[in-house]
């Protein structure tokens, strides 16, 4: 959706400020937030960048950033890659290696990270409802899931998996073949968290309610909420197996 498209108003009638990232067809990213972000950046920046690899990652709108007390907020739109022989899926691994080192550039400024958005990447067999079927394909693959790992490198946990570890719990349905009627889905929308952000998770639900709405969208929104009055309790333990892919 391109931005003059995106339906500012009612936000804003609502209190909120709106920061959009978008483009004509699939992609595009938005920030709505109570309060106004800071740094706000569009797109990959940085120097680790050269000026061919800017272009062409500028060239579909699938990542903005913004700071808010000192947390750096990062929504994502991760390309699918269509299937594992093509073009798009290349496109993709290197989308995913230029997102680690744009990471890699933040841990070095000491920035506190809450990385989110659809990640076209289930982390395990437990994040599909038919690993049987769909286990090494697409969104499911070694490659994508090693890509993923380097993103999040052990510093960032999976806010969802603190809570819950078992399987059956997806964000995403496929329009077709009634699969969301018959709770055939997939995890790949995703949360994460800097660790030293751990003791401030309170809890990480997705709500797919939303999905019986008429037209909705094929995925469900996924929150989270982090809670700075109790600087004592945390959830994250160091052996916990489900933080890294």
């Amino acid at each position: 959706m391109i931005d003059d498209s995106f339906p500012v108003e009612p936000f804003k009638k609502l209190g909120y400020s709106v920061e959009i990232y978008g483009q004509k067809s699939y992609n595009g990213v938005a920030i709505i937030s109570k309060k106004k972000a800071e740094n706000v950046k569009k797109g990959f920046y940085g120097n680790i960048y050269s000026d061919q690899e800017i272009a062409i990652l500028h060239d579909q709108k699938r990542l903005i950033s913004a700071d808010f007390n000192g947390i750096k907020i990062i929504n994502v739109y991760v390309p699918n890659g269509s299937s594992l022989e093509s073009n798009k899926f290349e496109y993709k691994i290197n989308w995913l290696n230029c997102l680690a080192s744009f990471l890699d550039e933040q841990e070095k400024k000491g920035s506190l990270i809450c990385l989110m958005g659809d990640f076209n990447v289930a982390p395990s067999y437990l994040d599909i409802h038919d690993p049987e079927k769909y286990e090494g394909g697409i969104m499911a693959s070694e490659v994508e899931r090693n890509a993923l790992n380097n993103v999040l490198k052990g510093r960032l946990i999976d806010c969802f998996r603190i809570f819950e570890k078992s399987t059956g719990h997806w964000s995403w349905w496929d329009y077709r073949n009634n699969a969301y009627e018959l709770n055939k889905g997939w995890r790949i929308d995703h949360i994460y968290i800097s660790k030293q952000l751990s003791s401030k998770l309170k809890s990480c639900v997705i709500d797919s309610s939303p999905r019986t709405n008429p037209r909705p969208s094929d995925h469900a929104p996924v929150m989270i909420d982090l809670n700075f009055d109790d600087p004592n309790e945390h959830f994250y333990e160091e052996e916990d197996n489900f933080l890294e892919i």
